[in-house]
């Protein structure tokens, strides 16, 4: 009759997933004549009792005393236990435990850990990988594989040889208490495949994968840790979707399992008795129709579902019994020993039980490398740990799963910056959150908060009237949970706000949280799942919403009639610079870090007293930091939000993209004269200067006209120029308390215009010089063919589409002084430390709007401008310069000339050059006085900026130069990248 029921119960699953031989050889571990060798001779050294001792996986502390090592060294020594399982703790303290347990044993322990996210789940100063229900997201399955890979490197450096994950549990029920979250969804083929996928990454890096909770958990609403739970499916059911993962991981060579504590009278009736127990699951179901073969283990033996029925000792006879290999968290291990002795007496048949569990222990043993037991090293590692790679893994894990569910008006990837007004709020997070910070790095944002507690109604009011004036609110919805009772962290409240919010303004929600909440927020228009909330979601979602990263995720659950499992929209990148590892670009972390070390030596030198420091490469920021203060007295430390004066780097942040802009639309021609284009210029010594040569430095102007003194008489400042007051024309503000004429501006131009030529022999043409004064013509000409003042074309067609919030003319008019940097203690002109006011004095008589100078940045907002150039005049989804234009203007021009046209170069071989000694000669880009530099190469994708107030407290320091602190740093980034080749030859000049 049995033979029948289970010949049945073979068809039913053949009919469910597929053919299934009854009773087919399914061994994962393919043991080989060294391992039958190793098997054996261990196994007849082995008495009964020490036999029996192998079946016994204890739980283990690490973060406990010495009271519990003593007990779990008993257990070794004395009771001869087949394995540990680890939970709390830290990886030192745990490498250090297993070391001297392993010492004591005489077969060596097998070493197990609920590492579903990594060693996080279980360990302290780990790397935590997202959830199951996060990787159900992911389209590429691949990326699951590498995680796995990473996790098991990571699991042999702490001691573990069996990691028990992946859950394989399709989680048909959103209620469910104790999957949700660790489940990759209701999908059976999802879960088949990230599962296969999970544990192959994990046996291919030599750690046993272990798929639970056999033979699914996942439609119970009740916790088999409280209850024990109970699933009446019926076979036909159970083929169809819960046992339909487990069977396609045992055909990929699955090499454990854990049986679940659930009642499923469908497989065994009796009353309380959980599956775990049964040996009509796992020696019938699991073994024979199944065909597994490799190590099972029972859910942890302490847990409601069995011990609230069976008392200790009991219930791992009971457990053995069934079929069971391995006895997990035994809580009486020496009377556990004895009833399962005592039984083997009474029932002399059952040695064969105990036989096939110990030399399936043992043979995992062997695959996992233990008849070669090492001690662990324990040298670095933390840094073994947490290399970048296993960073980039992670990275790489919550940038796939980011999932646009709903879009209704089209908002998604946000492209149009510079006439939309964006605020942000957070509901669950305070001020200072990543989440509000990233955005930042893409648009001017208005940021607010509400608190994480539930706020008064007249709260929410406030906030809504607030942010019903912005064209786009982006909404953060943080501090939720995976507890369905807790309806996953939303608050009504949020709700009704939402919804009100959204009918006086477009409203993005980033939701970080559980997606079976979602269904709370069934009418907002536009939501991104990031699915966890963290600092790498919460720097993700804001790179996906403004398209410097891809949304391609899909929902692994059914969250509503409106959102159905595998929902999700597919989003584009618009060539926005984003964040990676280093190595995701091909960049050395460890040499890029000695940035570090040359930013310290330039404080500790006091080449200046702190500084900004970008690297990006292929698109990718992977080096941002800010280091020191604003002045020596460490009172403010420098921020990335922190504005610098970055002085004649102007001339090719500013003048010269304008020009490039002109030229693009061929309002001027570079070969012609600049007369032309402004007419000031005709009938002067300067009537036949040809732009080519003023872009080149080489139309014989002045290097420097020093126009302050001008404007001194014995006495000191010319009273007619100057006015403690801004009255009448006296509109423009040099100093804190002085005022300049407006008419200033027309002398300076006068003086300019009058200024004398260089000196040459006749019929010769000029040399190189470098020169401020070509770009005071050269701003004139952009004002006189534009018809507008160059800060606010500049504005207009750059900085407020790319998004440079902090990028322009006159920054205390925008921002508050505590951003800004100052520069000089200057004795001589202003008599005042210089703050938010252009460093340069004649830019600063100009008003701080000139062509050679008066630009503030911060190193991001440069960077951006930067790699719009290097990507050939595309950014953002827009295109700024026709294709190939930023290439002829960023060329070398002539042999006796390092220079492009207005941008800065490497100098030949032998000469001084403004970089370092690694970079290839088609690098562009230009320095500043203040102690800045902003480098572009094209051949290696690379972006550099470096931002300090190296004149703090006086102009006269030079130590950044002298300590070559700037071109040091180009040259390890240069050293750091994997497929750097130096240059053999010059750049042939064009």
């Amino acid at each position: 009759m049995m033979k029948k029921v289970w010949l049945g119960l073979a068809l039913t699953l053949a009919w469910g997933f597929g053919e299934v031989a009854q009773g087919q050889t399914n061994s994962p571990f393919r043991p080989d004549a060294a391992a039958e060798h190793w098997v054996d001779s261990v196994y007849r050294t082995l008495s009964e009792t020490e036999r029996i001792g192998q079946l016994f996986m204890v739980a283990a502390y690490s973060n406990r005393d010495v009271e519990h090592l003593n007990y779990l060294k008993t257990l070794v020594s004395k009771y001869k236990i087949g394995g540990l399982i680890f939970f709390q703790g830290g990886p030192y303290r745990q490498a250090r435990m297993i070391n001297a347990l392993q010492a004591e044993a005489d077969v060596p322990l097998l070493i197990g850990i609920d590492g579903e996210w990594g060693l996080a789940m279980r360990l302290d100063s780990t790397l935590k990988y997202p959830y199951q229900m996060t990787l159900g997201a992911i389209q590429d399955d691949q990326y699951i594989y590498y995680m796995g890979k990473e996790i098991a490197r990571q699991a042999k450096l702490v001691g573990v040889h069996v990691n028990f994950a992946p859950v394989v549990d399709v989680n048909e029920e959103p209620e469910n208490p104790v999957i949700g979250y660790r489940s990759f969804g209701e999908d059976r083929e999802n879960v088949a495949n990230k599962g296969i996928a999970y544990m192959r990454g994990m046996q291919d890096g030599g750690i046993l994968a272990n798929a639970k909770h056999f033979p699914g958990h996942g439609a119970t609403s009740t916790d088999s840790h409280l209850t024990l739970p109970v699933i009446n499916d019926s076979w036909e059911e159970l083929a169809a979707v819960e046992l339909y993962p487990f069977q396609k991981l045992m055909e990929a060579g699955l090499m454990s399992t854990m049986v679940a504590h659930i009642h499923v009278p469908t497989i065994d009736a009796r009353k309380n008795r959980a599956v775990t127990l049964s040996s009509t699951l796992v020696d019938s179901l699991l073994e024979g129709v199944m065909g597994f073969e490799g190590l099972v283990f029972t859910d942890a033996l302490n847990m409601k579902g069995v011990s609230q029925f069976y008392a200790p000792g009991e219930v791992d006879l009971e457990a053995f019994l069934a079929g069971n290999d391995v006895l997990l968290f035994a809580e009486d291990v020496p009377k556990a020993i004895a009833k399962i002795k005592d039984a083997l007496k009474r029932n002399r048949p059952r040695q064969e039980m105990l036989e096939k569990a110990v030399r399936r222990i043992l043979y995992a043993k062997y695959w996992a490398g233990l008849h070669d037991y090492q001690p662990l090293q324990m040298g670095g590692l933390y840094e073994q740990l947490h290399t970048p790679e296993a960073k980039l893994i992670q990275q790489r894990l919550y940038e796939k799963a980011m999932t646009v569910v709903r879009d209704r008006d089209n908002l998604l990837p946000i492209q149009i910056l510079d006439t939309t007004n964006f605020a942000s709020i957070t509901l669950g997070a305070g001020p200072g959150n990543v989440f509000q910070q990233t955005l930042d790095k893409y648009a001017q944002f208005t940021h607010y908060q509400l608190a994480e507690t539930p706020a008064e109604v007249e709260d929410y009011n406030l906030m809504l009237k607030r942010l019903s004036a912005y064209d786009h609110v982006v909404v953060g919805m943080h501090d939720l949970s995976n507890r369905p009772g807790k309806r996953f962290g939303v608050k009504e409240e949020d709700y009704l706000f939402l919804t009100a919010l959204q009918k006086n303004t477009k409203v993005t929600l980033v939701y970080f949280g559980n997606p079976y909440g979602l269904k709370y927020f069934d009418n907002i228009r536009t939501v991104l799942c990031a699915y966890e909330d963290n600092d790498l979601t919460q720097k993700i979602a804001p790179q996906v919403l403004f398209g410097a990263l891809e949304a391609t995720g899909r929902l692994p659950v059914t969250v509503s009639p409106r959102l159905q499992v595998g929902d999700g929209l597919d989003t584009e990148r618009l060539g926005r610079l984003y964040y990676s590892q280093p190595e995701d670009v091909g960049m050395n972390s460890q040499i890029l870090a000695q940035i570090d070390d040359l930013a310290k030596l330039a404080m500790d030198v006091k080449a200046a007293p702190g500084m900004q420091i970008l690297v990006a490469r292929k698109g990718a920021i992977v080096y941002e930091k800010s280091f020191g203060y604003y002045t020596y007295d460490q009172q403010v430390p420098v921020t990335d939000a922190t504005l610098y004066d970055i002085a004649s780097i102007t001339k090719a942040a500013a003048t010269l993209q304008a020009v490039m802009f002109l030229a693009d639309r061929e309002a001027i021609a570079l070969d012609q004269k600049a007369a032309r284009y402004l007419h000031d210029l005709q009938g002067t010594n300067k009537n036949d200067l040809v732009l080519r040569d003023i872009l080149l430095h080489q139309a014989g102007l002045t290097p420097w006209i020093p126009f302050w003194k001008r404007t001194q008489d014995a006495f000191g400042l010319d009273h007619r120029l100057y006015n403690i007051y801004p009255e009448g024309e006296y509109n423009r503000q040099l100093t804190s308390e002085l005022y300049v004429s407006a008419a200033l501006e027309d002398s300076l131009w006068q003086w300019t215009l009058n200024s004398d030529l260089r000196a040459r022999r006749r019929g010769e043409p000029y040399d190189y010089r470098y020169s401020d004064v070509g770009f005071y013509i050269l701003h004139r000409m952009v004002e006189e063919q534009t018809s507008q003042k160059i800060d606010v074309f500049l504005d207009q067609n750059f900085y407020q589409p790319l998004g440079l919030s902090t990028m322009g003319y006159l920054p205390l008019c925008r921002f508050p002084e505590s951003r800004i940097a100052p520069t000089e203690e200057d004795n001589y002109f202003r008599n005042e430390l210089v703050v938010g006011r252009v460093h340069d004095q004649g830019a600063a008589m100009y008003g701080g709007i000139a062509g050679h100078a008066g630009l503030f940045s911060n190193a991001h907002d440069l960077a951006v401008l930067m790699q719009m150039n290097l990507q050939d005049g595309y950014y953002g989804g827009m295109r700024y310069y026709s294709p190939g234009l930023v290439d002829r203007f960023a060329k070398r021009q002539a042999d006796d000339n390092r220079r492009g046209l207005g941008w800065d170069k490497p100098a030949d071989p032998g000469d001084p050059t403004p970089t370092g000694e690694l970079v290839p000669m088609d690098v562009y880009g230009h320095t500043g006085f203040t102690g800045t530099a902003a480098w572009v190469d094209p051949k290696y994708e690379l972006v550099y900026i470096f931002l300090s107030n190296r004149v703090y407290p006086s102009a006269d320091n030079r130590k950044l130069i002298t300590y070559n602190i700037r071109t040091r740093i180009q040259d390890v980034i240069y050293s750091s990248l994997v497929d750097y080749v130096p240059d053999e030859e010059p750049e042939e000049p064009k």
